[in-house]
């Protein structure tokens, strides 16, 4: 039977190339069982999904190794752990995440990890190592070994945006992509958790935004559902972090607090927000500031064990919503600045109090000149150009222009026309969205992060995020909005700016496979003529 062992080591610092065990901390002993259930986790599903990769072979090719010729089993895998951080939070540099994998003739696997995150990336390399026979579902075996693989990211922070407000989107669902996402070597899941349209999302300690904020009392993400997926995340390596857009993007907060909210659901929207309802929270009001107060003072103890971040959004302000507030009654962007910086001030200094890194939209810095904490985190959206221009004023930043990397893009538009204006553009044939067109996984993966940044400003890039917003998808359709276009923008996190032709093509559709078979509905990479018949399908 196969079997895990976890040695947690040090490097002698009088004799390095000796080794020593130490005694396991806490922290150490969580991470071990962490390990134990990875492994445990990877040795079922790879024996469960039974994956023989014959649509990578030509047809009526023998290419699996005779069950009759001499077989060497692998009996266990070693995982030494060193220089393991005390701290159960996953770590932050992309350095923590490198590991070592060492396949051997006789059968013995030696991985090598200075993290948690590590060990769990080279175990999901080692299961992409094997296929099952035809002949036999009880054996796995490789044609790869004799293998030695060094590893290690190019970018510390490589996630997914995922917005559960727009439409349903279950723990169920969101526990099974992080399962992918684990497989692919993502480290963050960033939940867009509120929106104008509702807010899942409960907080006790203002129990109406939920309970009259979302579109029904079944889809609400309970405190319960939240730690569920945290927990779930931290098994996996995932660090889960939320997102509470605000100012803007927050007429949903209406239902439960009006008084809160300028401009809800004022006709024509299209003067109001970029998409409808309509309704921001008060740029000038003393009880906006404590109701803030409260929702974070409630939310920020329960995100802190498992993530060091926050994401406060600041997105598409619209400033006409302002000349309706009757704390402004302006739209002038020279009033709206300052009020928009003490907004802020306040939001900042709950993040500060309770040890948060925060995160927000690249408009507050690029379009409002929001005077940001040093540590502030900037996720650029709008253009490639965005992310020159954040990190030239010195920030760090995070990249996924939805040129390349928005995945609703091109499914159309979601808006009917007015009776009156059937003639209008954005709604006739055909019928676009505003973000034409398709972003398929080539163009995803054809995306270089570092085009246009001087290389002294290289470092500030930390890493990047795919993102799925929800008009047009809930967890029916989740898995295949997801992937295998999600694996395509994971490598490119990996290792950097890749090259379109048939080795990641091959790559991709191979992972598209273990993903199905594994339970995830993702969509196709290649068809299957193509990928039996090296050379055929190019052009």
């Amino acid at each position: 039977m196969l079997q895990l062992a976890v040695n947690y080591v040090s490097r002698n610092p009088v004799h390095t190339s000796a080794w020593v065990t130490r005694p396991l901390s806490e922290s150490q002993k969580q991470q071990e069982a962490i390990l134990e259930t990875a492994f445990e986790r990877m040795k079922n599903t790879l024996f469960a999904e039974h994956f023989v990769p014959f649509k990578f072979h030509e047809r009526n090719i023998d290419f699996e190794p005779s069950m009759d010729s001499a077989r060497t089993f692998i009996q266990s895998i070693t995982i030494e752990a060193y220089h393991v951080s005390s701290d159960a939070k996953p770590q932050s540099n992309a350095s923590t995440e490198a590991y070592s994998l060492d396949l051997r003739e006789d059968g013995s696997a030696m991985i090598k990890s200075t993290s948690i995150q590590g060990g769990l990336h080279a175990l999901n390399t080692f299961a992409q190592l094997f296929y099952a026979h035809t002949e036999s579902e009880a054996n796995m075996y490789t044609p790869y070994a004799p293998v030695i693989i060094e590893d290690r990211p190019v970018f510390e922070h490589r996630g997914l945006n995922l917005d559960i407000a727009r439409n349903r989107i279950s723990t169920k669902d969101v526990k099974r992509s992080l399962d992918a996402m684990s497989f692919s070597k993502l480290n963050r899941l960033h939940l867009h958790a509120t929106d104008s349209q509702s807010w899942p999302l409960e907080i006790p300690a203002l129990p109406d935004l939920a309970e009259k904020g979302a579109y029904h009392k079944r889809q609400i993400w309970s405190t319960d559902d939240l730690r569920d997926v945290q927990e779930y995340g931290k098994s996996v390596g995932i660090e889960v972090y939320l997102e509470i857009d605000m100012p803007g993007h927050t007429a949903s907060i209406h239902h439960s607090y009006p008084e809160l909210i300028t401009a809800y659901n004022i006709q024509p929207w299209e003067s109001y927000a970029a998409e409808p309802p309509s309704g921001q929270l008060k740029l000038n009001s003393s009880a906006v500031t404590h109701f803030l107060t409260k929702i974070l003072s409630d939310l920020f103890p329960r995100i802190a064990p498992y993530s060091p971040h926050f994401h406060l959004g600041g997105d598409e302000l619209n400033t006409n919503s302002y000349a309706l507030d009757p704390t402004v009654n302006s739209s002038s962007k020279a009033v709206l600045q300052p009020l928009l910086q003490a907004f802020y001030d306040n939001v900042f200094a709950l993040v500060s109090i309770h040890s948060l890194t925060p995160l927000a939209w690249e408009e507050i810095l690029l379009d409002w000149n929001i005077t940001l904490p040093p540590s502030t985190i900037v996720q650029t959206w709008r253009k490639p150009a965005s992310l020159a221009a954040v990190v030239a004023r010195g920030h760090r930043a995070l990249f996924g222009p939805s040129t390349h990397w928005y995945l609703d893009c091109g499914l159309g538009t979601w808006m009917d026309p007015y009776p009156s204006n059937v003639d209008d553009v954005g709604t006739k044939a055909p019928y676009a969205d505003w973000c034409p067109p398709y972003k398929n996984w080539r163009l995803v993966y054809d995306y270089d992060p570092f085009e246009g940044i001087p290389k002294e400003d290289r470092h500030l890039v930390i890493g990047g995020e795919v993102h799925l917003w929800g008009e047009l998808t809930d967890g029916v359709g989740l898995d295949g909005m997801l992937w295998p276009r999600v694996a395509a923008a994971a490598e490119v996190m990996w290792r950097g700016k890749g090259t379109i032709g048939e080795g990641v093509t091959g790559r991709l559709a191979e992972m598209r496979e273990r993903l199905v078979a594994r339970g995830v509905g993702a969509g196709m990479v290649q068809m299957e003529w193509c990928l039996k018949s090296p050379g055929g399908c190019l052009h």
